[in-house]
């Protein structure tokens, strides 16, 4: 399975997966249509599903279009989000497994960012060591997503469903946001060395106009303040042990950021 990152609108990105073998392509949270039928011409494949995350405009705006191109698609969303995601055919809960160009992925039900968000991950193929993970607007590099509909112990549960998965896991987030998610980083945990390394790489990466997705989810482990609630470093500069008000408080910071 090819993935292949398209950036879109301001700081979106949607992904498109390609079956090389079987000249088809299935697309994560397309925003807009043009640059994915554009880069569907170019690889010679057929759509043949949508993989959405959750029900927001800047993931699921395409796909009406992409249906009226390709009428036989199966469009895949969370069973919380129906009559919210257009054109929706296939309603997921937790633990339910899809395959595509011989992978699996699993569905995590991690309500937060919205009452109804899922992710996807796609275990390693076979003879390899890496997994991919969609997760959509739940964990950002360096950062996660706001509470729009969840509470922090919803997110903090949320997290940490996918915070198990295992380190060489690469992390498919759908905005590039992580120069301003380390910059606050730095300031919660400024003593923390791989942090302090972190920065400085994404932000050459930035002015070089290079893209910092995907992360590797052991990264996001040792640097993403809103992975480590439950590390002694974060709590005492909260002030706080409870996971839930750890988070709270770090996710209000960033709000007011």
């Amino acid at each position: 399975m090819d993935i292949h990152r398209l950036p879109v609108l301001a700081d979106n990105y949607v992904f498109l997966l390609h079956d090389r073998q079987k000249h088809q392509a299935a697309v994560v949270d397309p925003a807009v249509a043009k640059p994915v039928l554009e880069y569907l011409q170019k690889l010679g494949a057929d759509l043949v599903a949508i993989y959405n995350t959750h029900h927001h405009w800047d993931h699921v705006g395409a796909n009406r279009e992409l249906l009226a191109q390709y009428p036989n698609l199966e469009i895949y969303g969370g069973a919380g989000d129906e009559g919210r995601i257009p054109g929706q055919t296939t309603f997921l809960q937790d633990g339910d497994r899809l395959k595509f160009a011989g992978r699996e992925a699993t569905v995590y039900f991690v309500p937060g960012h919205t009452r109804a968000h899922i992710a996807y991950y796609f275990a390693p193929g076979t003879g390899a060591t890496t997994g991919d993970l969609f997760c959509g607007d739940t964990i950002f590099a360096g950062g996660c997503g706001r509470l729009f509909e969840g509470t922090p112990a919803q997110m903090v549960q949320s997290i940490g469903k996918l915070r198990q998965l295992p380190d060489q896991t690469r992390l498919w987030c759908a905005h590039e946001y992580t120069l301003g998610n380390l910059k606050f980083a730095l300031t919660v945990d400024p003593d923390n060395g791989d942090l302090q390394e972190r920065f400085q790489t994404v932000q050459g990466d930035r002015q070089r106009g290079q893209a910092t997705v995907p992360s590797w989810l052991g990264t996001e482990k040792s640097t993403n303040p809103f992975l480590r609630w439950d590390d002694p470093t974060i709590q005492a500069r909260m002030g706080l042990t409870e996971p839930a008000r750890v988070f709270g408080k770090l996710r209000g910071m960033k709000d007011n950021f």
